[in-house]
């Protein structure tokens, strides 16, 4: 049994708040993070695969909770965007048993309320954005922009792709812009169920692309998020839109996806960027995960599976190979998860993922807890 740590998480993403909920129930002093002042429930979808939920059900039950509140598609189908034809339907929750979890879709702000219901609140920090630490080799010194300090035994990065942590462990190097927008909006449920709306589609067409599925068990939220070829010259992260601009970039769509469109009241977009896989993911005792160290397109829908399931990797490491040896439990984590990640990152950016039939067994098939850590 590895010693009990006090254990630095900065960033209260979904990797974050997994490397949190999991260190907490081993019994770490965890404190967890986040430049946000308090929690808000943002606009916007997530999907995640039964790789995923295996992962969560560790987590005081918080899968049958999701699945309680969740969307519960039985297909992903792929259409043609002009002409609406199927080019694949893949099953999901239709093969449930093969793969030994669900698949949901749901807000990403009700995904998070719930993964925070399972970390002790005494243990959250909002406000507290990262500006500089130092790690002297017996601990790693907290500096925040509010003058607050700190101080752990080990450092997480959990801070994103703009990740502050990365850049003073490795150099600055600014992510790379992928030439691709992302539109995103959410209309009524209702107006999707009247338009004969798939559970859970993607659109194609050869250089655009529209996902679009409901966010509860009730359907009453139906979520759109596109990838285009756009210019972005601004320096911010996300930016608001209009349904005509969104629109005019799939004018020429079936006509379901324009009445999704004709729904759509508020309209934002944002920029898809990326970063070259880094060879090494820590350094003394500062480790990196999820988009900290292999940020990607969304286009698999795994990005953050792929920080939920580093964070999962990671806290076997710290407790099953301990603190006494981080060079160790760190090299480990890395060995088993960077060939994973650097496929998934490698597929999602290409944007072939169930374009056509395939099997994604895989991808969603797949149980962290199975992986024998080497090192």
């Amino acid at each position: 049994m590895s010693r009990k740590a006090r254990i630095g998480i900065v960033g209260a993403g979904m990797g974050g708040l997994v490397a949190a909920g999991l260190l907490q129930r081993e019994g770490h002093d965890v404190v967890l993070y986040d430049q946000a002042p308090g929690f808000s429930r943002l606009g916007a979808g997530i999907q995640f695969g039964p790789n995923v939920m295996k992962v969560l059900a560790r987590l005081d039950g918080l899968d049958q909770s999701l699945e309680a509140i969740s969307c519960l598609p039985d297909y992903w189908v792929s259409r043609n965007g002009h002409d609406g034809t199927v080019l694949a339907e893949i099953p999901l929750n239709a093969e449930r048993q093969r793969y030994g979890a669900p698949y949901i879709t749901i807000h990403r702000g009700d995904l998070q309320q719930a993964m925070l219901d399972r970390i002790d609140p005494e243990r959250v920090k909002w406000g507290a954005r990262l500006v500089n630490f130092d790690d002297d080799g017996a601990s790693v010194s907290l500096e925040f922009a509010d003058g607050r300090t700190d101080k752990v035994d080990v450092l997480v990065a959990a801070d994103g792709i703009n990740s502050v942590i990365r850049e003073k462990l490795f150099g600055y190097e600014a992510p790379v812009y992928t030439g691709w927008i992302a539109h995103r909006a959410i209309i009524p449920g209702a107006v999707a169920q009247s338009l004969g709306a798939d559970v859970n589609a993607k659109w194609w067409s050869h250089d655009r692309h529209i996902v679009c599925y409901y966010l509860d068990k009730a359907k009453s939220e139906f979520y759109l998020v596109t990838g285009e070829p756009a210019e972005w010259t601004s320096a911010s992260g996300q930016l608001p839109s209009t349904r005509e601009a969104f629109k005019a970039s799939f004018a020429d769509y079936h006509p379901m996806v324009q009445g999704y469109i004709d729904a759509a009241e508020t309209v934002t977009k944002w920029p898809l960027k990326t970063r070259e896989p880094l060879s090494r993911w820590h350094a003394g005792r500062v480790v990196l995960l999820g988009d900290a160290c292999h940020p990607m397109k969304p286009h698999m829908a795994q990005g953050a599976a792929m920080a939920v399931e580093d964070a999962a990797v990671l806290a076997r490491c710290l407790s099953e190979i301990g603190f006494d040896d981080l060079e160790r439990s760190f090299s480990a984590y890395y060995d088993c998860r960077k060939a994973r990640a650097t496929r998934v990152q490698t597929i999602s950016n290409a944007n072939t993922w169930l374009r056509q039939p395939e099997d994604p067994y895989w991808c969603y098939g797949d149980n962290v807890y199975d992986i024998e850590l080497t090192s």
